[in-house]
């Protein structure tokens, strides 16, 4: 008698960023190194090393500026809770996107033509608003979807789509109890071994 679930022998299938990713990656390599060698053979070595250390700088600037105004903001709010006066409203684009700015320092410091310009861009206030819009609705959606059942719910589902895919062969032995009084010295205990 076999039990257990019984599990597919057909592969599971990729999702398509875990395909795609790594290749997207190695693309956007080959397309930075191609660039820098292009800047290198028409303006010189300097002025490329100059690029790519001014980018870092402003980098490490914006990341700088972005961290300090979000330590503030926290700080500010603990501070606001601990008198028990409640947080203000932020005015629009005051203490928000910090995270979208990191984020733009972070391309910015990387080594790269492309990563700078995609930085750089990052930075302007409507593509950050842009983008912020964009991100929360993706986030409010994922966590409606997810709040549908309970947590139990959704254990239950990995559980039937992922089993863990272990069967046990084997057969059930019943070997009938021997007759007699039932006491708590007489109970019946199976044999310790096989």
């Amino acid at each position: 008698m076999t039990t257990g679930v019984p599990t597919s022998m057909a592969p599971r299938r990729r999702s398509p960023a875990r395909t795609f990713l790594p290749l997207a990656v190695a693309a956007w390599l080959i397309l930075e190194i191609w660039l820098l060698s292009l800047v290198a053979g028409a303006a010189g070595g300097l002025t490329v090393a100059a690029l790519l250390a001014g980018g870092m700088i402003l980098g490490v600037a914006v990341i700088k500026r972005a961290g300090r105004r979000a330590f503030k903001n926290l700080t500010d709010t603990f501070h606001q809770a601990q008198r028990g006066v409640p947080p203000t409203p932020q005015q629009p684009g005051q203490g928000q996107g910090n995270g979208l700015t990191m984020l733009a320092g972070l391309l910015l410091i990387m080594p790269g033509l492309i990563s700078d310009a995609v930085g750089l861009f990052c930075l302007l206030p409507p593509v950050r608003a842009w983008i912020g819009r964009r991100a929360g609705r993706s986030l409010e959606r994922k966590v409606a979807s997810a709040s549908a059942g309970t947590f139990g719910d959704a254990f239950q589902q990995a559980r039937i789509r992922y089993p863990d895919g272990k069967v046990v062969q084997g057969e059930v032995i019943r070997e009938d109890r021997p007759q007699g009084p039932q006491g708590p010295d007489t109970a019946y205990r199976p044999p310790l071994a096989p």
